[in-house]
């Protein structure tokens, strides 16, 4: 079985006025554009009147080699959206309310393909190459998932971060 190490777990929180569709959209191309294989397993909507809860669950994927993949986990939960309008560059613009939480894990993966599960000898030798032979090329792996993780956090963030501003 596939070794499956969590290397970062993080959220970001905001609450007040943002652009959904826009959020969304740029968390999608940030991934996709890093070559990331994104899945969405999970989209629901709470209606409740004039507003909505969202869960969303997204597994973005890497493969680094044919031993190692980088696998971020975004679990969002939006809870009271709702449709607003505000006054941006003198203009109204429809936007959208609410409070906004994000959950990430971002993990690194060893032997994603099982190919060293077969046999119980190849098990041993596969623990004996991840301590001894491997080992500074996992903590560079493991490097690299904390990276692009704190990136992606860090990008969503000043997005929000600007959106926030934008509405001043």
């Amino acid at each position: 079985m596939a070794e499956k190490d969590t290397i970062i777990a993080s959220k970001i929180k905001q609450g007040g006025i943002f652009n959904f569709k826009d959020f969304y959209e740029f968390a999608y191309k940030w991934i996709t554009d890093e070559d990331y294989d994104l899945t969405e397993k999970k989209y629901s909507e709470k209606v409740a009147g004039d507003s909505k809860d969202l869960e969303i669950n997204w597994t973005a994927e890497k493969k680094i080699s044919d031993y190692f993949k980088i696998i971020i986990d975004m679990n969002w939960i939006i809870l009271g959206m709702g449709k607003t309008k505000v006054k941006k560059e003198g203009k109204e613009v429809s936007m959208n309310a609410g409070t906004m939480e994000i959950r990430f894990k971002g993990s690194l993966v060893k032997d994603y393909e099982n190919r060293w599960e077969n046999k119980p000898v190849w098990k041993f030798l596969r623990g004996i190459y991840d301590r001894y032979i491997i080992r500074s090329r996992i903590e560079d792996y493991e490097n690299k998932c904390f990276e692009e993780t704190t990136e992606l956090i860090n990008q969503l963030k000043a997005f929000l971060e600007i959106e926030g501003k934008q509405q001043i």
